[in-house]
């Protein structure tokens, strides 16, 4: 009961000689950016090579493969006789690097370690992660599987932002940790991600189980006391949303399904009991297309936003730039079947050529990075939307977007960012034609919006934007602005990314007040007017270049917690932003699967807290200079 890529299965299985045969002509191409040096984690030997290696991960092998492959490698239309690049997609890491590293491997410019970027981007996971990721192969195997409670009764963190709201605040009955507490948090178990190189998703946590996956291409369901693992599933492609749980029928004996989006756009429904597959479905045929953040569910239905990567490097002058639209999409919770979905930008039609005689297309993007925030009462779900690539710009881009849960109609709109036409790539000796003049400032609303109850019982959608601008929306009066404020002292709408601070990946709030990361600005506070309260600024992180606070808090009553991009964990008093507690999760780890494992950055995904426990995965190393690593850790009070 599958939609996969079966029908691609004979053209992926011949494509891989004629990838052989194109590999020296699309080596001629003009090379991608260099990125700059990074280590993998633990127990990880650096792959072979010339010159300096490409961020970890299966993030930077696409911007190399714009830039020296798709000469010869198709995205929208075929190129004579070699596969395109939605075939080659189709293939596993290890067949692309075989491949790459083959008999015309000394005819190429393409580095060791650039081969085994573009493999991995293109497969979705590391090398060799499939044959060592199973839960069968561990050392600490549950010794049973004891039939689980209902996920929704008792403390629990189901998805991203824990409320359908996206708070991703935790009631003091559900966190059973206090202030007072906090001090005395110590790291009770920690689990590797086998071959893992950039931990990202955020964990899900119910029913007395940890639900979650990562970059290796598994989901995993662990006992929360201990970190025994009761099973594994493959999904086959890097996971860096969170899971989500929700009830599901018809699926023989199957009463919750964990729900996951991959990087290749496919969402998958696993029963939560056994990880045994339901279903599992494309939501975009585009060859970037993915799922970047965490599905949404509600009533029965899954709710999927879609992102793509084809901005990173398309101003190359042999990209036929660009065709991906960002979407949401809603699912039957039982069977997978498409209920409906919504572009935030029209059909991309062609628009101009490059001198090389490729076309180039538009409108495109607006990519959805964060995951739908719910809210029943109005029968609408909000997103917020990133910037257009090609023009002409649509009024979803940079916006906060609400639809009708049942139809996906376009109920209102927000637009933060006008004339904001962004793309990598543009900046080499040759352009493309679809590079933007000028350039855009990339101001995404990237983040989840929060439905927030103020203290007066009004109701206020809450999003921030990469100017660290934040926006408070009235969801009564068709997302009419309420205020428009920057907490780190600049006039809105004015401040520079890459100057203070930037909001990318989402905010907290517990009624009282509104908490966002901000990148090199710290962590900052704000009232229900938009008043700034407190600015926490991380002890040694200030002036040192992309060091920040970016990922998204977590709250409870009392405390907010907050990662770092150079790995500390912080968590603050929600009173007046003094630090109560600091772990440098940077660090090797001993593992209760016996996994060689080592944290890094945090700087997506923040931390979970339910039952006197809080969980956060560490390495994400995605962004140029970040530290990889593959490890969930587990801190409690003795």
């Amino acid at each position: 009961m599958t939609r996969s890529a079966d029908r691609f299965a004979l053209i992926a299985s011949s494509a891989v000689g004629i990838l052989l045969f194109v590999v020296a002509v699309a080596a001629q191409a003009p090379q991608a950016p260099a990125t700059p040096p990074a280590q993998p984690p633990a127990g990880q030997a650096p792959a072979a090579g010339r010159g300096p290696a490409p961020a970890p991960g299966t993030e930077s092998g696409w911007a190399t493969f714009q830039g020296q492959c798709v000469g010869c490698h198709g995205v929208v239309t075929p190129i004579g006789n070699a596969p395109m690049t939605w075939a080659i997609r189709q293939m596993t890491p290890e067949r692309i690097n075989a491949a790459l590293q083959g008999k015309v491997h000394h005819e190429r410019t393409l580095t060791d370690i650039q081969a085994q970027r573009v493999a991995e981007f293109m497969g979705g996971r590391p090398l060799g992660s499939k044959d060592k990721g199973d839960a069968k192969d561990m050392a600490n195997r549950c010794t049973s599987n004891p039939e689980m409670s209902d996920p929704a009764q008792g403390a629990n963190w189901n998805g991203w932002g824990n409320t359908q709201a996206n708070t991703r605040f935790q009631t003091a009955a559900a966190a059973r940790l206090t202030a007072a507490d906090v001090p005395r948090l110590k790291l009770k178990w920690a689990f590797g991600y086998p071959n893992g190189m950039t931990s990202n998703a955020q964990p899900t946590v119910a029913s007395g189980r940890v639900f979650v996956a990562s970059d290796n291409g598994y989901l995993y369901s662990l006992d929360a006391r201990t970190g025994c693992v009761y099973w594994s599933y493959q999904q086959g492609s890097i996971v860096r949303g969170g899971p989500v749980l929700g009830r599901v029928s018809g699926q023989g004996s199957a009463r919750w399904a964990v729900f996951v989006g991959d990087g290749h756009a496919y969402v998958h429904a696993v029963d939560a009991q056994t990880g045994r597959a339901l279903w599992k479905v494309r939501v975009d045929e585009h060859p970037v297309a993915r799922i970047t953040a965490s599905l949404a569910y509600h009533d029965g239905r899954v709710y999927v936003p879609v992102s793509g990567s084809e901005e990173f490097n398309a101003g190359q002058v042999d990209y036929p730039c660009c065709t991906s639209r960002g979407a949401v999409v809603a699912l039957e919770a039982n069977t997978g079947k498409e209920v409906w979905k919504t572009y935030n930008v029209d059909e991309p039609k062609p628009w101009k050529k490059n001198p090389n005689g490729v076309q180039l297309y538009g409108p495109s993007a607006g990519g959805i990075w964060n995951a739908p925030t719910i809210d029943p009462a109005r029968g609408a779900l909000y997103v917020g939307t990133g910037d257009a690539v090609t023009p002409p710009e649509s009024p979803l881009t940079d916006a906060v977007v609400a639809m009708d849960l049942k139809t996906g109609k376009v109920l209102w709109s927000y637009r933060a960012v006008s004339q904001d036409l962004f793309m990598g790539g543009c900046n080499g000796p040759t352009r493309s034609e679809a590079c933007p003049s000028p350039m855009g400032p990339d101001f995404d609303i990237g983040n989840s919006p929060i439905l927030v109850t103020l203290p007066n019982g009004k109701q206020a959608v809450f999003a921030g934007g990469k100017n660290a601008d934040i926006y408070a929306l009235d969801p009564d009066q068709n997302g009419k602005l309420l205020f428009h404020v920057n907490p780190l002292g600049a006039t809105p709408g004015t401040f520079g990314r890459g100057g203070r601070g930037s909001i990318v990946w989402g905010g907290a709030s517990d009624g009282q007040r509104v908490y966002y990361g901000t990148g090199a600005g710290g962590l900052s506070a704000i009232n229900a007017e938009g008043g700034s309260v407190w600015q926490f600024t991380a002890p040694g992180l200030s002036g040192r270049g992309n060091a920040g606070l970016g990922a998204a808090p977590t709250a409870i009553p009392g405390v907010v917690f907050e990662g770092a991009t150079d790995g500390q964990l912080f968590a603050v008093s929600a009173a007046d932003g003094k630090q109560l507690w600091q772990f440098n999760t940077a660090q090797p780890f001993e593992t209760v699967n016996k996994v060689m494992a080592r944290g890094g950055a945090i700087n997506t995904s923040g931390a979970v807290v339910v039952d006197g426990m809080v969980f956060v995965g560490s390495g994400y190393a995605i962004s140029a200079g970040a530290s990889g690593g593959n490890v969930l850790l587990a801190f409690g009070v003795d």
